[in-house]
C-alpha cells in the first residue's frame, strides 16, 4: 500500500468514525469538541467566569483599600489616644507637684502652730 492509500483510508475512517461508534454504543457521543453547540456554550461559560474572576478581583481589591483605610484611622485613633494620655498624665505630674507644695506648706504651719503652742504654754507656766 502506498502513502497516499493510508491517506485516503485514515480520511474516510476518521470522517466515519463518529457515526460508526454511534452505531455501536448510541449511549457514547461524540467528543465535546466536535459539537459547536458544545463549543459556543463553553466559551461563553468561560467567558461568565473570567468575568466573575474580574468582578471578584475588584471587589477584593476594593476590600483591601477600605482595610487600609480603616487601619490608616485605627492609627490615627491611638496616637490621639496616647497624645491625649500624656496630656492626662502631665496634669497628674502638675497637680503632684501643686499637692505636694500645699502638703509642705500645711506642715510648716503645723510645725509653727505646735512651736508657738509649746512657747506660750511655756510662758503660761513661768507667770
Amino acid at each position: 500500500m502506498s502513502d497516499r492509500q493510508l491517506e485516503e483510508i485514515g480520511s474516510y475512517v476518521k470522517s466515519h468514525l463518529p457515526q460508526w461508534l454511534a452505531e455501536i454504543a448510541p449511549e457514547r457521543r461524540a467528543p465535546a469538541g466536535s459539537d459547536p453547540v458544545l463549543l459556543e456554550r463553553m466559551v461563553r461559560v468561560e467567558e461568565s467566569l473570567s468575568h466573575q474572576r474580574e468582578l471578584m478581583q475588584h471587589g477584593f481589591d476594593a476590600m483591601e483599600k477600605r482595610f487600609e483605610q480603616v487601619d490608616k484611622r485605627f492609627e490615627e485613633m491611638r496616637a490621639d489616644t496616647n497624645a491625649r494620655f500624656e496630656q492626662v498624665d502631665k496634669r497628674f505630674e502638675d497637680m503632684h507637684t501643686s499637692m505636694d507644695a500645699r502638703f509642705r506648706t500645711t506642715n510648716r504651719m503645723i510645725v509653727a502652730f505646735f512651736a508657738l503652742v509649746t512657747i506660750v504654754s511655756a510662758v503660761v507656766q513661768v507667770l
